[in-house]
């Protein structure tokens, strides 16, 4: 009987390879939607639709046709031959499924097909072979497979009914091998994920530093994170992924790869910062060690999908940065600074203060369940404003604008975008003389959209005044703008 790819198998691919019948051929279906007919004719009863990847006993040959046994539907029939290749599991044969699995590895849509030839490389290959580089070479293929497959099916490419149609049977094809998918919802769609054995078996043994780059890379997915996941597990995932990519030798990469090993890292590390900031500990070494990773990327070698990335790795970085930047606010003894106590648990209360106005008597008191960046503060000249950085989620960073009107002090919440939270920083960037307006950077994606933009805002409405895409076609961005913003912001690269 034909023994299939089970998650034992992948776990076992460095100990030895399943023994195969050296006497059984073995056909795998290369076209979808094969017929499994009841005669060696076309017109004949169609028993079965076959797919590609799956594998069959080759019994017999009839013309043109193979009369064949499928162990999963426990059902003979008769395949035509042009839809198969015929294959032998012998050690001799074993090169040559190596190099099919190599071919289909650049092949899009034959993830299917690529994993059962990587089946038939295991069952065929000797022991000793599976447990040196072969082994985790076709670990990485296998890996790469599945996660390929995945992503085709969380993409939507798949619009047509006949095209839904493939894309299930194919993960079935694959399920059947014992690769195994999460689904999970997120952002009102479904995510399909592949679980990732094979790309941690690539990381448990010796291999190169491209395919433990293609693993760590593969494992450390935002998308395939679980969105229930409580504070506490997520935070033991992101050290979990935070330690995966650090153990990955950048310096051996070619440069596109490189790139997204850091920018990885970089968005990993900011998501730590925020974390433990959260938990009330030292965060300083996480944001540190995004920016770090953020810099040495080499924009000249990034690829165009890969400027997505980029952009959305600058923008987790950018929200938490002011974690890297040590000290309390620096508006203490002017006419209104800030200062932070405990409100109700995991609530931090702002209160702002003058010399008339101590924390018994604030001008103002507001609370938030998010992280406010004290060191982040800064008053205008004119004493009648204060902008102040406050991080509700690890990727979401707004500016709470703190305003003196003839009432009193108000204060309003300035977000990176009028979007769902997604990612995104809004950030202060400079006060224009007068006490009526600032300047803003904003950069978000949300709702399937992309913006940058460098804004002159009103402080009564916080409305736009005046917007581009680039600070130097803006005259109050040239005069105005805040050399520390511009020492340290993100929004410049």
């Amino acid at each position: 009987m034909l023994r299939t790819l089970t998650g034992a198998m992948v776990v076992m691919l460095c100990s030895a390879a399943a023994p195969a019948a050296a006497n059984v051929e073995t056909a795998i279906i290369t076209k979808d939607q094969a017929a499994l007919r009841a005669a060696p004719r076309a017109s004949a009863r169609q028993q079965a639709v076959l797919w590609q990847g799956e594998m069959v006993e080759v019994r017999g040959e009839r013309m043109d046709y193979l009369q064949v046994y499928d162990y999963r539907r426990e059902r003979g029939g008769f395949v035509h031959a042009s839809l198969v290749r015929r294959v032998k599991l012998t050690a001799e044969e074993a090169p040559e499924l190596l190099s099919i699995v190599r071919f289909l590895r650049d092949t899009p849509g034959a993830e299917a097909l690529g994993i059962g030839f990587a089946v038939a490389y295991v069952q065929a290959a000797p022991a000793a072979t599976l447990q040196g580089e072969a082994g985790t070479e076709i670990l990485d293929a296998l890996g790469g497979f599945a996660d390929r497959l995945a992503r085709r099916a969380s993409s939507g490419s798949a619009r047509s009914r006949a095209g839904e149609t493939t894309l299930s049977a194919h993960l079935d094809v694959a399920s059947r091998y014992g690769i195994n998918f999460t689904s999970k919802e997120r952002g009102g769609r479904m995510q399909i994920c592949y679980d990732g054995d094979a790309f941690r078996r690539v990381l448990a043994q010796r291999s190169d530093p491209a395919q433990r780059a293609r693993a760590a890379l593969a494992l450390t997915r935002y998308e395939c994170i679980d969105p229930d996941l409580g504070p506490l597990q997520r935070s033991r995932l992101d050290e979990w992924r935070a330690d995966v990519l650090d153990n990955v030798e950048t310096s051996a990469l070619p440069g596109y790869l490189r790139n997204r090993v850091l920018m990885r890292r970089a968005s990993v590390w900011s998501s730590l910062a925020y974390q433990r900031a959260r938990r009330g500990e030292a965060a300083d070494e996480a944001a540190t060690r995004a920016l770090t990773a953020l810099a040495g990327i080499d924009k000249s070698e990034l690829t165009e999908e890969d400027q997505v990335a980029y952009n959305d790795a600058a923008m987790r970085v950018s929200a938490s940065r002011w974690a890297a930047v040590p000290g309390p606010g620096g508006n203490k003894g002017k006419r209104a600074y800030i200062v932070t106590e405990p409100g109700q648990p995991g609530e931090t209360c702002i209160l702002l203060l003058d010399d008339r106005h101590d924390v018994t008597n604030p001008l103002v008191r507001r609370c938030t369940y998010g992280i406010v960046w004290a060191s982040s503060a800064t008053l205008n000249r004119e004493g009648n404003a204060l902008a102040l950085a406050v991080q509700p989620m690890d990727a979401w960073r707004e500016i709470w604008v703190f305003r003196k009107q003839a009432g009193g002090w108000t204060v309003r919440v300035l977000p990176p975008a009028t979007t769902l939270p997604e990612i995104g920083y809004a950030e202060f960037a400079g006060w224009v003389p007068g006490g009526t307006q600032m300047l803003v950077a904003r950069e978000a994606r949300g709702d399937g959209k992309y913006q940058r933009n460098f804004e002159v805002m009103r402080l009564d409405t916080l409305a736009v005044a005046r917007q581009a895409s680039d600070p130097s076609v803006l005259g109050a961005f040239q005069r105005w703008q805040d050399p520390s913003w511009k020492e340290q912001t993100l929004s410049l690269r």
